[in-house]
């Protein structure tokens, strides 16, 4: 299957495999302190940017889903990053292999609701093709924005775990394909 075949649009906008033109956008949206506030804290250097942005491009090689490059259909500005992985994370309880959701966006992009479209637009992508009964994610609990768009989604708290010296919320969402 063509990358082609997994770009999803929106009315404002449009989500893409990530492809190497990509990446300048992606590393500078990785080593934003406000971006990644939430997540670990701690800018990402250029390696470890790239290390992400490998994975992205991996995780469609390898399992058919990862996360899309977002941008603005009618400017082509890069908006942020939104999708699905399965990071084999150590967490209790485990995930599986459900697919986990994520979104993370530029900060000139928060509060238009740019969140809330690409998430919903990936995950009707994401009920027609995964065959488990639910997606997952988690977030920081101070993270209210983020909270809201998943609550928005559908997701639903189902507990709490300490993740990487922090303590993460998790939630989870039904397929509705699956799961009847």
């Amino acid at each position: 299957m063509s990358p082609s075949t997994h770009v999803l649009t929106t009315p404002r906008l449009t989500l893409s495999p990530p492809e190497m033109a990509d990446f300048e956008d992606s590393a500078a949206l990785w080593a934003d302190p406000e971006v990644v506030r939430y997540i670990t804290g701690v800018p990402s250097t250029r390696t470890e940017a790239w290390g992400r942005f490998q994975r992205q491009v991996g995780g469609w090689a390898l399992l058919g889903f990862g996360a899309w490059t977002v941008r603005e259909t009618a400017s082509g500005r890069f908006v942020g990053e939104i999708g699905f992985g399965n990071f084999k994370r150590e967490i209790t309880p485990s995930f599986g292999d459900a697919p986990e959701a994520g979104w993370v966006l530029a900060p000139w992009s928060h509060g238009q609701g740019f969140a809330s479209e690409a998430v919903a637009a990936a995950l009707a992508w994401g009920d027609a093709k995964f065959e488990g009964p639910r997606t997952v994610c988690i977030i920081d609990p101070d993270n209210a924005a983020s909270l809201r768009v998943a609550a928005k989604a559908g997701y639903r708290i189902y507990g709490r775990s300490p993740y990487m010296k922090s303590e993460v919320v998790l939630h989870e969402r039904p397929n509705p394909r699956t799961s009847r």
